[in-house]
Order: structure tokens, then sequence, then C-alpha cells
């Protein structure tokens, strides 16, 4: 069993750690979290995203996908360069991928496209998928509906449903969820939730540099904060943060299948 956190969601390869990445990637590793996945947003972001990951290639791990609100008018492109990169190199989900209906409806239509076709995909590529739901969880709920199959798998990024919806989640279609720094914030409802979830369907992520968790809220969120996450979650279930730490970490590769060594 691994003694080591991961990181399932993190966009470190974003602008905002232009400054300090070399820095935020040894302090993931110094606070135990040990490898870590980016999720790509769009065509803008791959070439960012792969340098990293080619930089520290037993590390770092990126997915391929377009993010729902990167989608407009032209996202049939987009889904091109998608698969062309899927063509090309060695990705471990589709993602991140879903809708999002929180800023703007405008696209909604191609939004479902959009997800529907990389759905299919992950189905053509046996990748997992990695879900971004945001007011959007009846929509997407629909998509699934239509699209499940067996060899469908993936995760609900950075999680904040009810109790009801993470059940249909976890007893529909067998996918995992994905907690960050919300958890830990004051009025979140996520601590109820989870008591009624099995640790077996959980996984820990950051969303930097987005949602920093207490006591770094309002902060730039990073990899190395996600030790604070795992430490509220091993709260909620009577755990150390060691036996999170191996039961999470296994989770996401069973999901994942990233390399598990620990050099």
């Amino acid at each position: 069993m691994k003694h080591y956190l991961t990181d399932t969601h993190s966009h470190i390869y974003s602008e905002e750690f232009d400054n300090d990445r070399r820095d935020v990637v040894f302090n993931a590793h110094k606070a135990g979290v040990k490898k870590i996945l980016l999720p790509n947003i769009d065509s803008t972001t791959v070439d960012a995203m792969m340098d990293l990951c080619k930089k520290y290639p037993h590390h770092i791990f990126p997915m391929m996908g377009l993010h729902p609100t990167s989608v407009e008018d032209d996202f049939e492109t987009e889904i091109q360069k998608v698969e062309e990169w899927l063509d090309k190199e060695k990705f471990y989900a589709i993602g991140e991928i879903g809708i999002d209906l929180h800023w703007d409806k405008t696209f909604l239509e191609e939004q479902i496209l959009a997800f529907e076709k990389q759905i299919d995909l992950a189905l053509k590529f046996d990748l997992p998928i990695v879900i971004h739901a945001r007011d959007s969880f009846d929509e997407i709920f629909e998509v699934l509906d239509r699209k499940n199959t067996a060899s469908l798998r993936g995760v609900f990024h950075s999680f904040t449903g009810t109790l009801e919806q993470a059940h249909k989640i976890i007893s529909d279609y067998h996918f995992y969820l994905g907690i960050n720094g919300i958890v830990t914030f004051k009025k979140s409802h996520l601590p109820e939730v989870l008591k009624e979830i099995d640790v077996k369907y959980i996984l820990l992520e950051t969303d930097a540099p987005y949602l920093a968790p207490e006591p770094k809220r309002g902060k730039r969120n990073e990899s190395s904060y996600m030790f604070y996450t795992a430490r509220k979650v091993a709260d909620i279930y009577g755990l150390d943060v060691k036996a999170i730490s191996e039961i999470t970490t296994q989770n996401a590769l069973n999901l994942f299948n990233f390399p598990n060594d620990e050099d």
C-alpha cells in the first residue's frame, strides 16, 4: 500500500504559478503529495501542461479534454484537437469535461454535445472521465443515463452535491467523488454527506489555484495544501491521515492507472 497523497485535480501549469512552479512541486512532495494529475482546459493550455508533465514524468500526469466553459460555437474544432492529442500522447483521463451553467447558459446545447463527444472518446481510448458539474447535476445525469455503459468510469470532480446525488453517482454510474478544500469550509454540508458514503468512493484533489482549504482559504491554492483536506476527511471517517492517504491513493490508482512508484 502506498503511503502518499495523490492530488487528482490540479492546474499548477496555469499562469498563476509561473513565478514559483518548481517550488510548488517541491512543496507538494514535501507535504506527502507525490502524485498530481493535471486536467486540461482547451487547446491554449496543452503546451504548458505537457511541458510540466515532461519535467516530472514520475510525479505529474496529464489529462486531455475541453472544459465546458471553453465550449463555444467552434467546439467541434476543439474536440478534433483533443482527439489529435489523444492519438499522439499518453493521457490518463478525458478531462475536465462536463456542463457548467453557473455564469452562462448560452452554449448549453453545445456543452451537452461536447460532453457526449468526449464520453465517446473516453470509450474509444478506454480512459476514465473527469466531470466538471457546476449548477448542472440534472443535465449531466441525463447525458450519463443515455451514454452509460459498463466500461464508462470516472469521477465527479469538486463534488458539492447532496447525499441523494452522491448515492446516484455511486449506485447508477459507479463513479468516484472528488473532494477538495470545500469540505473544510465552515458552512460546507459535505462532512454530513461523506459520513454516509463509503471512503472507497472518495478521491482527494485541490483544484489549484482555486478553492484553497482552511486555514489557507482566500489564498492561491496549491497541491501541498491538500494535506488540510486529507486531515479533515480523516476526521470525518475517524481515521488517521496515513490511512486516508493509502485509501484515496489506491482509489486514484484504480481509476487512473498512473505509475505508482515513489521515486
